[in-house]
């Protein structure tokens, strides 16, 4: 293996503004991006997100605490969405303790952007097209990570390969690349295209820091082909990129009928998991119907993902839940440790970029 001392070589603009060891970023999520994987990233040089979307509001504060406490107070991220009961807290939170970054989807406005860029928080949001990318900019992103459509959960159409560059040439902030990244290879591939660095989700959730449940793991493990790591709208009206499995099978056979019982069901369930007022879930209704009467019905069906993801990622029961999953997983065959990981990735990389340094020109 290479020595880990000479990675230097491979920092880029994004380990200054995050202030990280190496280029590689640990995704936010939901019920898998706790404290364990944070702190298990952080200390193994990455760059951490807690997933704060799907932490109890009463229990966040404590996990933000405890990752500053578990790697000495280094830098680290929080997720939030904005249509989320405690985006407010999760907002005061990331102030309150000069959280390094925040991550989100669309949501913010530029006052919400402006008041964290002026607490020194870098904003980087996860876009999945090159509209949303200039946008998100617009409102005021400091960084953009771009998934392309190889990579899990909710994802674009446009693979990373042919997203990556587009956005690159068009953008002239930091560019963190997702989707389809796994290894050293990876890095520097996306390194060449001109991004600052990769950003990983599956990889992350496929390591003994994640806390993960065995039985659901095991599932993860025992995916060996790609292909079958299909998109579907199903869930939650979205597209994503998920394990197939007995729920997803369930989904298919069933009426459309069914499918919308099943789906007001589990929003109920969000909304007393929550705590949400039916004044605020109106609230929510009603907002997504004045920005976008087309994004209704996925905003009823929005609450599926989180009540599935937790029956497999909290609950461990797999055949009755979601696994959102890259397609990378089908290539990933062992649990290692975040440290492993992420000196595996540098290594490699490290290793490949020498190896490119001695081809001869022609």
């Amino acid at each position: 293996m290479s020595n880990m001392n000479d990675m230097g070589g491979l920092r880029t603009p994004i380990c200054e503004m995050l202030g990280c060891r190496y280029p590689i970023i640990q995704t936010a999520m939901g019920y898998v991006a706790g404290a364990d994987l944070v702190i298990g990233t952080t200390n193994a040089g990455g760059f951490g997100f807690l997933a704060g979307a799907t932490i109890a509001a009463d229990k966040i504060e404590a996990e933000i605490l405890r990752v500053k406490r578990e790697t000495d107070d280094q830098p680290f991220g929080l997720n939030f969405h904005m249509f989320q009961p405690n985006a407010q807290q999760l907002l005061d939170l990331a102030v309150k303790y000069r959280l390094r970054a925040v991550s989100y989807g669309r949501g913010p406005d530029k006052k919400v952007i402006g008041r964290l860029r002026d607490a020194g928080i870098v904003c980087m949001p996860t876009v999945g097209a090159l509209k949303h990318a200039q946008k998100a900019i617009e409102m005021g992103a400091n960084a953009i990570t771009v998934q392309g459509g190889e990579g899990g959960g909710h994802t674009g159409s446009v693979p990373t390969t042919v997203l990556l560059p587009q956005v690159v040439d068009a953008v002239s902030v930091p560019v963190i690349a997702a989707g389809g990244f796994y290894d050293g290879r990876g890095l520097l591939a996306a390194l060449a295209f001109g991004a600052s660095g990769i950003a990983m989700g599956t990889r992350f959730l496929m390591t003994s820091d994640s806390k993960v449940p065995e039985e659901t793991l095991k599932r993860y493990l025992a995916t060996k082909d790609a292909e079958k790591i299909a998109v579907s709208h199903l869930v939650d009206g979205m597209p994503q990129r998920m394990i197939p499995n007995e729920y997803l099978a369930m989904l298919e056979k069933a009426s459309p009928m069914k499918r919308l019982r099943i789906a007001l069901s589990l929003a109920l369930q969000w909304k007393a998991e929550t705590g949400m007022t039916t004044g605020q879930a109106i609230s929510i209704f009603m907002k997504a119907v004045r920005e976008d009467s087309s994004s209704v019905a996925q905003t009823v069906m929005a609450a599926n993902a989180p009540m599935l993801l937790q029956r497999s990622m909290v609950d461990g029961n797999p055949a009755e839940g979601v696994m959102s999953a890259g397609q990378v997983a089908a290539l990933i065959g062992k649990l290692d440790s975040c440290e492993d990981v992420i000196n595996g990735i540098m290594s490699q990389a490290m290793t490949r970029r020498a190896a490119l340094n001695e081809l001869t020109p022609a």
